[in-house]
């Protein structure tokens, strides 16, 4: 397959509030969008979220908040150039070739020879998208079932009819609103933890500020109880961003001991920065990994070091990417979920496509998909309208759960339709 033609463009999407996590805040996110036409006339319009934060913190501190994004969105338009120059037959091909092209544009573009990949990857992810529905078009495919390449289904057997909707508590959210959401009756939490309260780096001060803040979500969720848990407790998803090290994460899990958390704790996600090769074997949760895992060859190491899980992001590694992580997983019996990057709600459904389809995780009797869009979007409700879906009941959780139809499986969530 060869493309003719890529157009590339992005818009600003406000938040409701500064979103903190990694130490940091976010105040708006950009939408980045691809358009590639094949040979013959096969168009797709792929969509991407940027976080520079997440992706590359050195970035996001190391330039304003709008020239980081500028950055991340001209690696787009590069990406999308290349591609016109590549041969390829699948999607996956076709992103083995512009990784390293991309990867090295950025890192002349910021002159940072130590960019993380996953900055590279998270710019590619509309590309990506766009290739995919180029390549569906030119094959005749229109279900998400169809398109997973057939050597890495065995990965996505399930077919889950509720998911349970991860919303995100990050540093600012307060206990009113936690309450809220258990009262509307969510059952697994994600709690951003890592925080710099006096901007200093200190870790003992980081340590006692996350104490303090899973002694207080404890002590309401707590009180709640759920179907969807072997516990019946409500799960808690602790997610510290590469933040602490080995003796601070041991102090932290006899802390939750202390307070009666610690057999809520399901996941607990990077622990620690990406270059520390911690074995985490001897650790008593289950530890995920998340953005150190660019690829399969990161994820292989991890498991090697003990980790237990793997956070899929189809909308921030690309699908590509996610779905050979995901086969990879599978080989070695390491569970699979789906995280969110605070993407628009068409972007969800490509996600959602991967979480209706992976294991439950253990300890849980449901699937799961974190999604936050909705907490964070001041104009969620105005995106939501986009969605050539729009009004769909799976669209959005009802008491915390995600409900896959049927519908959702026939129509493969919207994402082989035309944008509103």
């Amino acid at each position: 397959m060869r493309i003719i033609q890529g157009i590339c463009n992005f818009e600003r999407e406000p938040l409701i509030a500064p979103f903190g996590f990694k130490g940091g805040y976010l105040s708006e996110l950009w939408q980045s969008m691809v358009m590639l036409e094949d040979d013959n006339g096969n168009q797709g319009t792929g969509l991407g979220v940027q976080s520079t934060l997440w992706s590359d913190p050195a970035i996001f501190t190391g330039y304003s908040e709008s020239a980081g994004n500028s950055v991340m969105f001209l690696m787009t338009a590069f990406a999308a150039e290349q591609a016109k120059h590549c041969v390829w037959q699948k999607p996956l091909d076709l992103l083995d070739q512009l990784l390293p092209l991309t990867y090295d544009y950025g890192k002349k573009i910021t002159n940072n020879p130590n960019l993380r990949l996953t900055f590279a990857l998270n710019a590619l992810v509309p590309v990506d998208n766009a290739a995919w529905l180029v390549y569906c078009k030119a094959k005749g495919i229109n279900s998400f079932e169809d398109m997973i390449p057939t050597d890495l289904r065995s990965a996505l057997s399930c077919h889950h009819d509720k998911l349970s909707a991860i919303p995100l508590l990050s540093y600012g959210v307060s206990t009113e609103k936690i309450k809220q959401m258990l009262d509307d009756g969510y059952c697994f939490l994600k709690i951003k933890i890592g925080s710099d309260p006096n901007k200093d780096g200190n870790m003992d001060t980081m340590l006692e500020w996350d104490t303090n803040r899973l002694k207080e979500i404890h002590a309401i969720a707590g009180r709640y109880s759920t179907p969807y848990t072997d516990s019946s407790r409500i799960a808690y998803y602790l997610d510290a961003n590469g933040r602490y090290d080995k003796e601070h994460l041991l102090r932290f899990l006899d802390y939750a001991k202390q307070i009666g958390a610690f057999d809520e704790i399901i996941l607990f996600e990077e622990p620690f920065a990406e270059e520390c090769l911690t074995d985490v074997s001897d650790i008593p949760v289950c530890i995920a990994a998340d953005e150190s895992s660019h690829s399969t060859k990161e994820f292989l190491e991890r498991i090697d070091l003990g980790y237990k899980a793997i956070a899929l992001k189809p909308i921030a590694k690309t699908m590509s990417m996610s779905l050979q992580i995901a086969k990879a997983a599978y080989d070695n019996k390491i569970a699979c979920f789906c995280a969110d990057l605070t993407v628009n709600p068409i972007m969800v459904d490509w996600n959602k496509n991967v979480a209706a389809r992976l294991a439950p995780l253990p300890g849980m009797k449901i699937g799961v998909l974190e999604s936050n869009g909705n907490q964070n979007y001041k104009n969620w409700e105005q995106m939501k309208t986009k969605h050539p879906c729009a009004g769909a009941k799976w669209l959005e959780a009802k008491s915390g759960i995600f409900e896959i139809s049927q519908e959702f499986y026939r129509c493969s969530g919207g994402i082989f339709e035309k944008l509103n």
